[in-house]
């Protein structure tokens, strides 16, 4: 296979029967949407959604000094997180830049005192933290193994998707909190079940091995037949995360921007024990991000019916005042949508006089705090 060639899922085939459109996404076939993308979008907020992440790139990171390395390397304090469960942290530059935003799970412990933290990196950043774990690693007593090819990673998100998955396992799901994980069988497939997501809904991703894939997706489709359970592609999971606020890596993070500067400066744990790569650029930072923020990360909700791209720029009074990072129409709001840097000043949530430049004509816009919708617990 040449470089050029796109990496297929263990679930390209099941994809293409079902008539999905696909789409290059960092370096992956895809499945952009099957149907209509407004359709998968409210299936997952009234119903649930099943979905392909299976190129989502895992890397385990075992030994004595796991939980050293990872305090090391990341920015969160991972020696602090129990085992069965997992943490949103973020990767960064010696520059304070962001590498990419990560979640790590804390697998098991072994009575010798080693332990496994499985590293779960965005598809277009996976080979990026792999090399810099690997470099990090150097002087601590663990291994950094690139996992991608032993998971396919299916996920079942939305209201319906506890229901759903309780018919096929026989796990704790009423004991599993939101960014835990636990390994069980679901439909007799062994797989670790962490109730994380991307969607701003409750759910479930499971990673299994890539040749029981197809058996548990369609087990799942089976049990979701009555419940509304329809496939869904990266179109809605893009609307789904945009909704709820949550950031993607290229739109609202880059090297450009420290976790300070995206907003999200609580995942840095200056408090724990040991240096950590980017340490004193990201106190510089946050004393920056106190004091003066220059730019913030702000919703913005249209007044008419143009949507905004990310690149477009944010404007008032005639002068640029931010950029937007990602847009889209909601189908849960009915109008467009868009996460957006702009100036301080005009943050504030109820900021007057703001529009984004759309082909030269500046469209009228409602600056709103984020996220855009949160679900009711």
């Amino acid at each position: 296979m040449s470089s050029t060639e796109p990496r297929l899922t263990a679930l390209d085939a099941l994809h293409r029967s079902l008539g999905a459109t696909m789409t290059d996404f960092a370096g992956w076939d895809m499945p952009l949407r099957y149907g209509s993308e407004r359709d998968e979008h409210n299936a997952v907020r009234t119903k649930a959604g099943l979905f392909d992440l299976s190129h989502m790139g895992e890397i385990t990171v075992t030994g004595p000094q796991a939980a050293a390395l990872l305090n090391f390397a990341l920015v969160g304090n991972i020696a602090s997180v129990g085992v069965g469960r997992a943490r949103y942290t973020m990767i960064c530059r010696e520059d304070g830049g962001i590498l990419d935003d990560l979640i790590v799970y804390r697998l098991a412990e072994t009575e010798a005192g080693s332990s496994e933290y499985m590293v779960v990196a965005n598809a277009s950043n996976a080979q990026v933290v792999l090399d810099a774990l690997v470099e990090r690693s150097a002087g601590f007593d663990a291994e950094v193994r690139d996992d991608r090819d032993a998971y396919a990673l299916i996920a079942v998100q939305g209201p319906e998707s506890p229901g759903i998955l309780k018919s096929l396992t026989d796990a704790d799901l009423d004991g599993l909190k939101y960014y835990a994980g636990l390994p069980g069988t679901v439909a007799g497939v062994p797989a670790l079940i962490a109730r994380t997501g991307y969607t701003g809904e409750d759910g479930f991703e499971l990673f299994v091995q890539p040749e029981h894939a197809v058996e548990l997706w369609q087990a799942l489709t089976k049990a979701g037949e009555g419940a509304g359970l329809v496939p869904c592609g990266l179109s809605c999971r893009d609307t789904l995360r945009l909704e709820a606020g949550m950031p993607l890596y290229g739109h609202e993070l880059s090297t450009d921007l420290t976790p300070f500067d995206a907003g999200l400066g609580r995942v840095v744990k200056f408090e724990k024990d040991g240096d950590f790569v980017g340490r004193t650029a990201l106190e510089a930072a946050a004393e920056r991000a106190a004091s003066a923020p220059p730019r913030v990360l702000v919703g913005l909700v249209a007044e008419g019916r143009r949507v905004p791209r990310a690149g477009y720029a944010v404007v008032a009074d005639g002068q640029v005042i931010g950029e937007v990072t990602s847009g889209a129409p909601s189908p849960t709001l009915g109008k467009p949508i868009a996460m957006a840097y702009v100036d301080a000043a005009h943050s504030a949530p109820g900021t007057a006089g703001v529009g984004v430049d759309i082909r030269g004509s500046h469209e009228p816009y409602e600056v709103v705090a984020l996220p855009f919708y949160k679900r009711q617990k």
